[in-house]
């Protein structure tokens, strides 16, 4: 048996052909890498007065102030960090985050903060903070099917003040002016067992170019739409194997090169896939607990100097990374 496995090593595994395919392809043939792995910048695991994170759930740059908006569900609050990731601000219960969920940030420094409902409110809304960081009011769901159930779970802002907001197990996405009032929806379709059917939206993101990405949990796939709320591609495949997306949660665009960032929450990895055609590129992470790695990462966004941030929610931490 011994004598059979040597020879079955230098026959196929030593085969001269395939050592100098392997030398041209940078030892890679195996591993099928065609781009070398993050090197992990930071991590970052507590507030300013040196508090342990506790599950962090949700990331957004801001990229006028150059700042990094963290939601932390454990404590229900929102850390806020420097372009060189120095705690500097934080946002709790006392300034009425009670049950944060998903943000965004305008130009103009305004705070749109999605939240469940709770004791205080028996709806889910959207609070509104003013630059200063004052909650100034709030955005309470009316003017469509299901908006009294409605729960914010992603929301993102256009160049006109417009907000898209995906909701948690709600068909596509909704879309509000900037003082609340409901605009329209769009209900993207796709096939499950030969029939098409509309499908649930988590994530929503708009490019510098307008487009509007949307990302399905349900359906592993990422839909994408102009300004006129037109379909132009969908991409992305269900499964648990690599190149797949089994339980997609968070989607980040990288306009520097031009890339879509996926995180998946079961397979504790990110696929990355070129943002117009909609080309699956690689892959990075799995599960594991040092630099690099992820457990049930939740969410994932991407900061000016083109690092890519995760939400690494059940290893306690946020990681930055340089992702070539």
């Amino acid at each position: 048996m011994r004598t059979k496995a040597i020879k079955f090593c230098f026959r196929y595994l030593f085969h001269p052909l395939l050592v100098v395919i392997m030398f041209i392809s940078g030892g890679s043939l195996f591993a099928g890498e065609k781009f070398p792995p993050p090197v992990c910048m930071y991590v970052i695991t507590e507030d300013a007065e040196e508090i342990k994170f506790s599950y962090p759930s949700r990331l957004f740059f801001d990229p006028v102030k150059e700042e990094t908006y963290l939601i932390e569900s454990g404590h229900s609050r929102i850390l806020i960090y420097t372009s060189d990731f120095f705690p500097v601000f934080t946002l709790d219960k006392t300034r009425g985050v009670l049950n944060p969920i998903c943000l965004a940030v305008d130009p103009k420094g305004y705070l749109f903060l999605g939240q469940s409902k709770g004791d205080s409110h028996l709806q889910a809304r959207i609070s509104v903070f003013n630059p200063c960081l004052r909650l100034k009011r709030n955005i309470f769901f009316t003017g469509f099917e299901g908006a009294e159930e409605f729960v914010p779970n992603n929301l993102a802002l256009d160049k006109a003040g417009r907000i898209y907001v995906a909701g948690i197990s709600h068909i596509g996405i909704v879309i509000f002016d900037r003082e609340g009032n409901y605009l329209s929806s769009i209900k993207p379709e796709d096939e499950f067992a030969g029939k098409k059917k509309q499908v649930t939206i988590c994530d929503v993101e708009i490019g510098r170019n307008g487009k509007i990405y949307l990302l399905s949990e349900e359906r592993g796939r990422i839909y994408i739409y102009n300004q006129n709320k037109e379909l132009i591609i969908k991409f992305g495949e269900k499964g648990g194997s690599s190149g797949k997306l089994s339980r997609p949660r968070g989607l980040a665009l990288d306009a520097r090169k031009n890339r879509v960032y996926v995180i998946d929450y079961m397979r504790h990895a990110a696929n990355v896939y070129n943002a117009e055609t909609g080309e699956y590129i690689f892959e990075f992470g799995g599960k594991g607990w040092g630099k690099g790695w992820f457990q049930f990462p939740m969410d994932i966004c991407t900061n000016a100097a083109g690092n890519v941030i995760v939400a690494d929610t059940f290893n306690q931490r946020v990681q930055v990374l340089e992702v070539k």
